[in-house]
């Protein structure tokens, strides 16, 4: 696969980010059915829908790199404890760096490459200009931690989950551009404290379910799902902490600028067993669409349509697009033409 990197854009101030034809048209959309349900969604994260596809490899790089790659450094220059990582996950932080540096080398030579002579590595990223020998397992012998040092090279958010008492614990993270939602104040929680809030879930016993599979995922068996919201502008550091820089965005959509500036947010995540720690690994990689350009593709359009209005007022507050949700619905309407008698 021939990567188009873009020069960077922003996701912040001006919003100068933008899909190209080809980053439309393999977009995770996310809906398979016209109507909303809450389920986990699992399933292997092995290749599949072509070469193109953002399923073709264990970690996506796409046309965004560099500029997601900026904007992490921005969001760890204004609060490094973006970046935390409890004493006892360091070992899983080496599993870490093994492997997305083997990923990487191995399904984008052309950008990325590793050399290994037992504990001596010297890894190579081109499109950031990095050249570093070090010596596994030694982090005083990388510039930065290691989490951060990687955390730095890849698209995605990252936390690392201990696993312990039959529970996942928040231990490690590298976050720079959450929904909503805090690595600070997570850090440390269980797998059920942390999804606490999530609506409708517990009632169904969602995460009870999720959990016990989970913790039995074995090594060499990783598995992904799809997550979405809607958020106003590209803007990809939507973390509670930073809410009063972009909340107020949310009572400035109107009917006229709808299109432009709603943007569909879509997560993949990929939950991986660590075979050195035992932690599991979870990459949560963002991807932004805005209206515009899913009316692109009339079917996308219409089944936006048909999922978005009928989801459930809890759900469409606790996604935090209750302020602008009939404009949503009342633009994606004229791509369906069921919607005509309403």
């Amino acid at each position: 696969m021939n990567i188009a990197i873009n020069k960077i854009q922003t996701f912040r101030d001006d919003f100068t980010y933008s899909n190209s034809p080809e980053a439309i048209a393999r977009f995770p959309f996310p809906f398979t059915d016209d109507e909303y349900k809450y389920t986990v969604n699992m399933e292997p994260h092995q290749p599949k829908d072509g070469e193109n596809s953002v399923y073709a490899r264990f970690f996506d790089i796409d046309e965004h790199y560099l500029s997601e790659m900026k904007e992490r450094s921005l969001v760890l220059a204004e609060m490094p404890k973006r970046c935390l990582v409890m004493p006892h996950m360091e070992l899983a932080c080496w599993d870490m760096i093994e492997k997305i540096m083997t990923s990487l080398a191995a399904q984008y030579p052309q950008h990325f490459s590793l050399t290994q002579d037992g504990d001596n590595w010297c890894w190579e990223n081109k499109l950031l200009n990095i050249k570093d020998s070090f010596v596994f397992g030694d982090s005083s012998t990388l510039p930065k931690p290691p989490m951060e040092y990687i955390g730095r090279q890849i698209q995605g958010d990252f936390a690392l989950l201990d696993q312990r008492d039959d529970d996942l614990f928040l231990d490690a993270g590298i976050v720079t551009c959450p929904a909503d939602w805090s690595l600070m104040f997570d850090a440390g929680m269980s797998f059920s404290e942390w999804h606490g809030p999530v609506p409708m879930a517990p009632s169904q016993n969602i995460f009870e379910r999720a959990l016990k599979y989970l913790v039995a995922i074995p090594v060499g068996r990783p598995v992904r799902r799809l997550n979405w919201t809607l958020t106003v502008n590209a803007r990809m550091d939507t973390a509670s902490e930073t809410y009063h820089k972009w909340g107020h965005e949310r009572s400035e959509v109107n009917a006229e600028n709808v299109a432009e500036k709603v943007h569909l947010r879509v997560e993949l995540q990929v939950i991986d067993r660590m075979p050195r720690s035992n932690a599991l690994m979870f990459s949560i990689r963002t991807y932004l669409i805005s209206l515009a350009d899913i009316s692109t593709n009339p079917q996308w359009a219409q089944r936006m349509h048909r999922v978005i209005k009928t989801l459930p007022p809890a759900l469409i507050e606790y996604k935090g697009f209750a302020r602008y949700h009939q404009h949503v619905v009342d633009y994606l309407a004229q791509f369906d033409e069921s919607a005509a008698g309403d």
